[in-house]
């Protein structure tokens, strides 16, 4: 079934859309294309991010975001589904009273597409005890993982999560995944306050790579609680958002931007290096890294460095390396989930995001389908 997944992360860089041929224990990318955000959108969902916008604006940007998606998913227009997961504006995955929120009204895709449209997947695992997150790790277990050896699929988005797929014993793997913390999120505000908002990225780590790092703020940083908490966990701007950079800027304020980029890549890549040796049951043979921030080739470099001294044979690939555009693998993983969902199928795996139990994800909303109207393929799928 030809799906069409939707992703827009952490970073409010923009939207990743996949266009996929998908089965239960298959997917396949047929398109792949990304839709950069217009700063006003930018700067309306940082707002909304960082608590500084009211319930009208909330309101209009969940709205304008759904027309937004609407737009620029015409090349997708041979799907006969669509998952998609809407722009997180809060996530905040305490055990006693967790909650997460994404923005992105999903009607106005109904009517742009004529097909079905799954949104709001994050909700049933949160009222199942779980953290809504994260919930790409059934796609990498179906698109990455190889029977007999043992693979990490790391995502490098804002926020960098993990999941470890080790199948050398057993007709399964064992499965867990979480996230280990800031990916770009610090980088891409960093370049931000350097620049005064004429940049919004540093390209393939150019910068970074021309600064030294700074010892004391990252063995600081490196104390984070979040860290040491054992899995299942995960987190966003909330801990390592503007709140996080604002008190990060003190310590940085007698560095040259060089020098603060160059510590903060290092304290994103010791971080990961540090939750792969304290929470994983033993080191992978192989990484493979995904997101649109595993482009930037010095961040790739440190991750590879900071890897390599836990277990030197470790190998570190990007998912470009295995056939998979970086930010190709979260649109299509809501793809998948999307299909999932369609079909009844339970797509969440309870012992990496902590729910009591396995359960049906996202809200399905569909086209009034009429006799005389072109079928979009709904009568051949239950009704969700």
């Amino acid at each position: 079934m030809p799906v069409l997944g939707i992703m827009s992360g952490t970073s409010l860089d923009g939207v990743d859309y996949a266009l996929c041929e998908v089965a239960l224990t298959r997917v396949r990318l047929l398109r792949h294309w990304q839709v950069k955000f217009p700063r006003p959108i930018q700067e309306r969902l940082r707002a909304a991010a960082c608590n500084r916008a009211t319930s009208h604006e909330l309101a209009q940007l969940h709205h304008d975001l759904g027309r937004f998606y609407a737009k620029h998913s015409q090349p997708g227009r041979k799907a006969r589904l669509v998952g998609l997961h809407g722009q997180t504006i809060f996530h905040h995955p305490d055990v006693r009273t967790p909650a997460t929120f994404q923005l992105g009204e999903p009607a106005y895709l109904v009517e742009a597409m004529r097909v079905p449209v799954v949104g709001n997947f994050r909700a049933a695992d949160v009222a199942a005890g779980g953290q809504g997150a994260p919930l790409a790790t059934l796609f990498h277990k179906i698109v990455f993982g190889q029977p007999g050896r043992y693979i990490c699929v790391n995502n490098l988005g804002g926020i960098s999560n993990v999941t470890s797929l080790d199948w050398r014993r057993g007709p399964t793997p064992a499965v867990l995944a979480f996230d280990t913390g800031p990916a770009c999120l610090l980088l891409d505000s960093a370049v931000r306050h350097f620049t005064r908002g004429r940049e919004s990225f540093d390209r393939d780590g150019t910068r970074a790579s021309r600064g030294q790092v700074a010892a004391e703020p990252l063995a600081d940083w490196l104390k984070h609680r979040f860290f040491r908490m054992r899995p299942p966990k995960s987190t966003g701007r909330e801990l390592f958002g503007e709140t996080f950079f604002a008190r990060a800027l003190g310590a940085l304020a007698k560095l040259s931007p060089q020098d603060a980029l160059a510590t903060l890549t290092e304290f994103t890549s010791r971080s990961l290096a540090l939750n792969y040796g304290l929470h994983l049951p033993s080191l992978p043979e192989k990484v493979i890294l995904c997101g649109g921030c595993s482009a930037n080739s010095h961040l790739v470099g440190r991750i590879r460095a900071n890897l390599n001294a836990l277990r030197a044979t470790m190998k570190v690939v990007t998912s470009e390396e295995v056939g998979w555009p970086l930010s190709s693998v979260e649109a299509a993983a809501f793809a998948l989930l999307a299909y999932y969902r369609w079909r009844k199928r339970p797509a969440n795996i309870p012992q990496t995001t902590g729910a009591r139990r396995a359960v049906l994800l996202g809200h399905v909303a569909e086209p009034l389908q009429t006799s005389g109207s072109a079928s979009s393929g709904s009568s051949l799928c239950q009704r969700g």
